[in-house]
């Protein structure tokens, strides 16, 4: 037997590879297949089951190009209403592998056709749970993603109460030594808790996990709901694509058009610049937005972007253009592409610079606009006088913003209050200030 945990740090997203006597199943495959079908060839075997714990809102699954070229069989919940081919894979279903059983539990509460998927060695022995986004290291799948979206939809109540029935009835009653493979760690959307670490056991889970405590079912609602992270923009769409099943990486890729640098630009689209935001405060193109290229830069795209929206894709080299065309894959904005391009020679317009002396001494001149997120600002404002508006609504709320005095707008650590900026710039009559890592300074003198 051979577990393997592939890692995408930019959207904190785990995969798995299981092997036995030859036969290789995945769960939760991201969308680049290449690194699975590279393992099967370096360990001899063959890809015959992939399964899905339920269709993924972060991220796009390569799930039914990994089956067409493979032949590999799908393994779905029945509930999710898959429309391409598979095999139902709910309780009591069970698939062997080798030597080994991949035994079906469901475990809705995050998703209402989420699979958990125990394996079971040789000797029939608990192993490992490959728990999808039910249960992760720390924390549980958040209850508010489907009440909208999918084959079976559920208010967020409903999907609270039913996640409390899978912690009490399910993961707490396997054994205590069953490891833990969740399909995400810190730094994803898909919960509010989540710890750093890969991977755990029941037994840990059960003394450190806060919603595998103790309590009554509407504590554990009411704990459940509350403080839960912002939802992108692309996560209904993420999980349309995955119950669609979506076309080869490569194809997907190969397929978004590449401009000359000169280019002419169609009017009034928007532009997404990801060059580094000093180079794009000294000139960029009207209608540009400076999402940096960078560890998430994916997440940001389809917080900011909606999954309806074309746009330009700007990048500085050629090599940084090809990671952020497949980083824009990974979350199914390939095809809003209208055209990628090199930095064009022509880039009228520029960003006014902060003044930070002067900010420093006349706080009260300038509108402050926060963009963290509702949960940052919970936990303590750094201007008392500030306008709240998460960077993902930035956009759409811009209108709540005054435009009597110059604004200042700012995040936690600098990368957010550029994007804040070059949107709220585009339009405003006032000047529109980014303090960038300055923020740092003043988080230490307001702590």
């Amino acid at each position: 037997m051979k577990i393997e945990q592939f890692y995408d740090k930019g959207l904190a997203h785990a995969s798995y590879a299981i092997i036995s006597e030859g036969r290789m199943a995945l769960v939760d495959p991201a969308r680049d297949p290449q690194p699975y079908f590279d393992f099967a060839k370096a360990n001899n075997a063959d890809i015959v089951a992939i399964f899905e714990t339920h269709p993924h809102a972060d991220f796009v699954s390569s799930h039914l190009e990994i089956a067409q070229k493979t032949g590999a069989t799908i393994y779905v919940s029945k509930l999710l209403g898959a429309d391409y081919e598979h095999q139902s894979f709910d309780d009591g279903d069970e698939v062997k592998l080798g030597k080994l059983t991949l035994k079906a539990l469901n475990t809705p509460g995050h998703s209402p056709d989420s699979v958990t998927i125990l394996l079971l060695d040789e000797n029939g022995k608990q192993h490992a749970a490959f728990t999808g986004d039910a249960l992760f290291v720390g924390d549980v799948g958040r209850p508010d993603l489907r009440e909208n979206v999918g084959n079976m939809t559920a208010k967020r109540e409903e999907l609270a109460r039913q996640m409390y029935h899978t912690t009490n009835n399910v993961f707490k009653k396997l054994n205590e030594e069953v490891l833990v493979y969740p399909a995400h760690g810190a730094g994803s959307l898909c919960g509010k808790n989540l710890s750093s670490d890969t991977f755990s056991t029941i037994g840990r889970e059960k003394k450190t996990n806060y919603a595998l405590q103790d309590m009554s079912e509407d504590e554990f609602i009411k704990t459940l709901l509350e403080d839960q992270p912002f939802i992108p923009k692309y996560f209904g769409h993420d999980v349309t694509m995955n119950k669609a099943g979506a076309r080869s990486f490569e194809e997907s890729i190969a397929a978004v058009p590449r401009l000359a640098q000169d280019a002419t630009l169609e009017a009034g689209l928007l532009l997404v610049d990801t060059r580094p935001q000093a180079t794009f405060k000294k000139g960029h193109k009207p209608n540009s937005i400076n999402i940096q290229e960078g560890g998430k830069f994916e997440t940001w795209l389809g917080s900011i972007v909606g999954p309806n929206e074309q746009f330009y894709l700007i990048a500085e080299t050629e090599e940084v253009l090809n990671s952020v065309i497949r980083k824009a894959a990974k979350i199914g904005y390939e095809g809003n592409i209208k055209g990628a391009l090199l930095t064009p020679a022509e880039l009228p317009q520029t960003s006014v610079e902060t003044d930070l002396n002067d900010f420093r001494q006349n706080p009260d001149n300038y509108t402050i606009v926060d963009i963290r997120n509702n949960g940052e600002v919970k936990a303590g404002k750094i201007f008392e006088s500030a306008i709240t508006i998460p960077l993902p609504e930035l956009r759409e709320r811009k209108n709540e913003i005054p435009q009597d005095k110059p604004i200042m707008v700012h995040c936690a650590a600098g990368y957010r209050s550029a994007a804040g900026q070059s949107i709220l710039e585009e339009e405003f009559s006032v000047p529109v200030y980014d303090l960038s890592d300055a923020i740092n300074s003043f988080q230490k003198v307001n702590a």
